[in-house]
C-alpha cells in the first residue's frame, strides 16, 4: 500500500529571551484526540501552500503572531498516529523571532509560556519526549525520524541526521 500521509507542521515558538516556549494546552474540546496534552503549534498544510507558508499560517491562526525567523529542525513520519490510524508526516520548526502579542487561548485550548527545562514534565504524547530535545539542541543539522503508533501508543523511534 502506498504511503500517503497527512502532511502537517509543528512549531515551537521561543520567547524573546529564548528561555520559554509557547505551548498549547489542548483543553477546550472534549472530542479532541489531544485532549489534556501540551503540544507545539501547527496543523495540516493546505494544497496550495508550501510547508513554510503552512507553518506561518498555522502559527498566525493559533497564536495571532507573525513568524519573522524560523528554522526547519526536522521531519517525522508518524505511521498510524491519527485518531483513526491515519499516517502523518510532520515538518518541525523552531521559531526564534516573531512580531505581535500571542493570544491567551484559541478554540483548541490555552496558550502558555513554559520554561524550556520544564517541557518534558508536561502531559504530552510519549513520543514528544523523544524528539523534543532534538528540536532545541545545538546541532544545526535537521533530524529525520520515524515514530510508528498503534492505538494511541508509540511503538518505536529512530532518526538520522
Amino acid at each position: 500500500m502506498p504511503y500517503s500521509p497527512i502532511v502537517a507542521t509543528l512549531g515551537y515558538v521561543l520567547s524573546p529571551d529564548h528561555k520559554r516556549v509557547l505551548m498549547i494546552h489542548r483543553n477546550a474540546r472534549a472530542q479532541d484526540h489531544h485532549l489534556g496534552k501540551y503540544n507545539g503549534l501547527g496543523g495540516k498544510i493546505e494544497a496550495d501552500e508550501d510547508v513554510l507558508a503552512g507553518m506561518r499560517r498555522e502559527i498566525y491562526e493559533e497564536a495571532g503572531i507573525q513568524c519573522t525567523a524560523l528554522t526547519l529542525r526536522g521531519t517525522i513520519s508518524w505511521p498510524g498516529f491519527g485518531k483513526h490510524g491515519e499516517d502523518w508526516l510532520g515538518f518541525l520548526f523552531l521559531v526564534t523571532a516573531y512580531s505581535g502579542t500571542p493570544l491567551e487561548r484559541n478554540p483548541e485550548g490555552t496558550l502558555e509560556w513554559i520554561a524550556r527545562e520544564q517541557l518534558l514534565d508536561l502531559p504530552m504524547w510519549e513520543g514528544d519526549r523523544h524528539f523534543l530535545p532534538l528540536v532545541f539542541d545545538g546541532d544545526q543539522r535537521p533530524f529525520h525520524g520515524v515514530m510508528p503508533y498503534r492505538d494511541g501508543c508509540m511503538l518505536s523511534w529512530r532518526y538520522s541526521r
